[in-house]
């Protein structure tokens, strides 16, 4: 399952569709992204980096979405609807208080672009020529395996929001607030709905055709144009979301479909409470009796989305961290056995070599190591761990994140979404770091300054022997920690909001740096 043969270097950026400038309210997968992949092409570059493409939820997070199978229909281009036919240029026109850039308003938007969305895609199923609806049918029956759970789920769900709103109920999800009947997912309670609620289902599945159209019109154009896009899929799911209330039978749920136990990380170096994401865990022993086929639809069907995966949190395979529900820390978790090789034994006999990239970090045990170089998986390097000194002031030269450890099957960041970016990370670093990334990187006595840095270590990834470099746009520009995209275990409106600015796209001097880079070390030998 490795990404690349070894003589095979490239690279690319990481961001995000929301991030990209010059659309109302929040990047979509239109013209700007077109743009985008033009100038990765220019610069040589083969590889777009994204993060999980799902309808995010509360927080906004990307990680925590209503169906790991549906694409996130604010990503979705307006104008773009308007050239197919879809939508009226005087439909679309944004309020005053929704601008093309700046910072993503997740409230705004979500206020005024889903009822626009919505009354799009009602017009549709009275109005579309036959071809698109030809074309819809098409889309429904391909993806009807998840499609249908999540249109049914997302028309339920809507109706009990704007209930609880009105009663004063926060918190509302499926598994607290819904009637039984449907809740438990009651065959007959679920026919009555259907019947009942058949525009409001329609809706939510003609939204999903807009997004797919568009999605896969993008990928081809990236893919035409040398560029392989890296997708990303979260190893656990959100609570409130089809994914969980349509298959139930499939997590540690107790009869009313409240966790029993909550996913989560144990204390470490970073916090004393350690991290509870909340996430309901999965019944390993169900889905090995169903021979994992949830697992296989989900990998199988993120491959048609994209050309690599990587999957978030892989040491949950080996061991997972269980937590209590109702704890309100993960202290009091413990680790139990996840599937371990059986799981991608199935996924290997079922869709063959696949291209996953195993998102290694935090406490990487032997288990988990065996468990991804048996399938010979790539793991993630990290040049922001790279330089961490220890409580003594002191720097091991053999950890495991400096390039000259690294082997060629992995693919190399400066920094992930989690992070600060890398020039916020260089700004608060130590005077001891400092000289140690000079010297490092210069040779003893050399000597940098903290702007020279960010540029120097994006060349320090590229220059590794690693397969692939992956560089997140902010440090490509030296955005400060104004660019940070998410900081773990905060929810303060302050993360996903980034979005870069127009000039970027049109920055020759900085592709014409990157370019010149990759070809000096070999990269992008795709890019031609």
């Amino acid at each position: 399952m490795a990404i690349q043969n070894a003589d095979h270097r490239l690279s690319g950026v990481l961001l995000h569709p929301t991030c990209l400038p010059g659309t109302p309210g929040i990047g979509t997968i239109g013209k700007q992204a077109y743009r985008f992949i033009d100038v990765l092409k220019a610069a040589k570059q083969s590889l777009w980096q994204i993060l999980p493409i799902g309808p995010t939820g509360y927080g906004d997070s990307p990680y925590a979405s209503f169906s790991t199978f549906a694409g996130n229909p604010l990503l979705i281009d307006l104008d773009m609807l308007v050239e197919s036919g879809w939508a009226q240029t005087a439909d679309i026109i944004p309020p005053d208080y929704i601008r093309n850039n700046g910072n993503v308003d997740f409230g705004s938007v979500v206020w005024w672009k889903m009822p626009l969305l919505r009354s799009i895609a009602g017009s549709f199923t009275k109005n579309a020529a036959q071809k698109d609806k030809d074309a819809y049918a098409v889309f429904s029956e391909q993806n009807a395996f998840w499609l249908n759970d999540y249109a049914l789920f997302m028309s339920i769900k809507d109706f009990y929001d704007v209930q609880a709103q009105k009663e004063g109920v926060t918190g509302a999800r499926w598994n607290n607030y819904w009637p039984k009947d449907l809740a438990s997912c009651e065959k007959n309670s679920l026919m009555k709905w259907q019947s009942n609620h058949k525009d409001e289902i329609e809706v939510y599945k003609v939204i999903q055709f807009f997004f797919f159209q568009q999605w896969m019109a993008l990928k081809k154009y990236a893919n035409d144009n040398g560029v392989s896009i890296i997708g990303d899929i979260p190893i656990f799911v959100a609570s409130d979301s089809s994914d969980v209330w349509s298959n139930q039978k499939l997590f540690l749920l107790d009869d009313a479909g409240q966790p029993l136990v909550v996913a989560g990380v144990p204390p470490d170096y970073f916090s004393a409470n350690g991290q509870l994401w909340g996430n309901p865990l999965y019944d390993w022993d169900a889905m090995k009796k169903e021979h994992y086929d949830w697992w296989i639809a989900r990998i199988r069907h993120m491959l048609h989305l994209v050309d690599y995966v990587r999957i978030d949190h892989f040491r949950g395979f080996e061991a997972y961290w269980a937590v209590p529900a109702g704890e309100e820390t993960a202290i009091n978790g413990k680790w139990e056995p996840g599937p371990k090789h059986d799981l991608f034994y199935a996924i290997r006999d079922a869709l063959g070599d696949i291209p996953i990239i195993a998102e290694d970090l935090g406490l990487i045990t032997e288990g988990v190591r065996a468990l991804r170089d048996d399938f010979n998986l790539p793991g993630m390097k990290i040049l922001q761990f790279a330089f961490d000194m220890n409580e003594a002031g002191q720097h091991g030269m053999t950890n495991a994140f400096l390039p000259h450890m690294y082997i060629q099957n992995c693919v190399v960041y400066t920094g992930t979404h989690d992070n600060q970016t890398m020039q916020g990370w260089l700004n608060s670093a130590s005077d001891e770091e400092i000289t140690l990334i000079s010297e490092y990187i210069g040779g003893p006595g050399a000597s940098f300054s903290r702007t020279e840095l960010c540029r120097r270590l994006v060349q320090e990834a590229i220059a590794s022997c690693a397969d692939f470099a992956v560089i997140p746009l902010q440090d490509l520009f030296g955005v400060g920690d104004e660019g940070r995209i998410n900081t773990p275990s905060t929810a303060d409106g302050k993360n996903w909001v980034w979005r870069m600015i127009p000039e970027m796209l049109n920055c020759s001097e900085q592709i014409d740096w990157l370019r010149r880079v990759s070809d000096l070390y070999g990269r992008n030998v795709a890019q031609k």
